[in-house]
C-alpha cells in the first residue's frame, strides 16, 4: 500500500505562485507514475500533470503548460507542482495520484493511489 499526502494549498491572487507537495509513504518503491489532478466546483476530475518515477517522462495539461512544473526528491519520497502565474481557473481541489505501472495516464482510472486533496483558491 502507498500513501499520498498532499500539502501546500491556500488562497493567492492572480499572478501569485504556490509550491504543492505529495508525500508519499509505504511501499513508495512500487510507485511507477505519479501525477498532478485537479476538480473544480461542478466538474469532473482532470489530469494537470505527470512524470514517472525516475522522471525519463513527463506530460503536462495544455491549460498550464509553460506555467506548472512537477519535479520529485527521490531521497524523500515527494513530489511537488510548482504553479507559476496562477489564473482564477486554476481555482480547484488538487489530488496528488499514483500508479504501479509503466506509462502517463489522462484518466482517473488509472491511477492506483490518491491523496485526500488540498485546495488552491486564486482571486482575481
Amino acid at each position: 500500500q502507498v500513501q499520498l499526502v498532499e500539502s501546500g494549498g491556500g488562497l493567492v491572487q492572480a499572478g501569485d505562485s504556490l509550491r504543492l507537495s505529495c508525500a508519499a509513504s509505504g511501499r513508495a518503491f512500487s510507485v511507477y507514475t505519479v501525477a498532478w489532478f485537479r476538480q473544480a466546483p461542478g466538474k469532473e476530475r482532470e489530469f494537470v500533470a505527470g512524470r514517472t518515477w525516475s522522471g525519463g517522462s513527463m506530460d503536462y495539461a495544455d491549460s498550464v503548460k509553460g506555467r506548472f512544473t512537477i519535479s520529485r526528491d527521490n531521497a524523500n519520497n515527494t513530489v511537488y507542482l510548482q504553479m507559476l502565474s496562477l489564473k482564477p481557473e486554476d481555482t480547484a481541489v488538487y489530488y496528488c495520484a499514483a500508479r504501479r505501472n509503466s506509462g502517463i495516464y489522462y484518466s482517473i482510472r488509472q491511477y492506483d493511489y490518491w491523496g485526500q486533496g488540498t485546495q488552491v483558491t486564486v482571486s482575481s
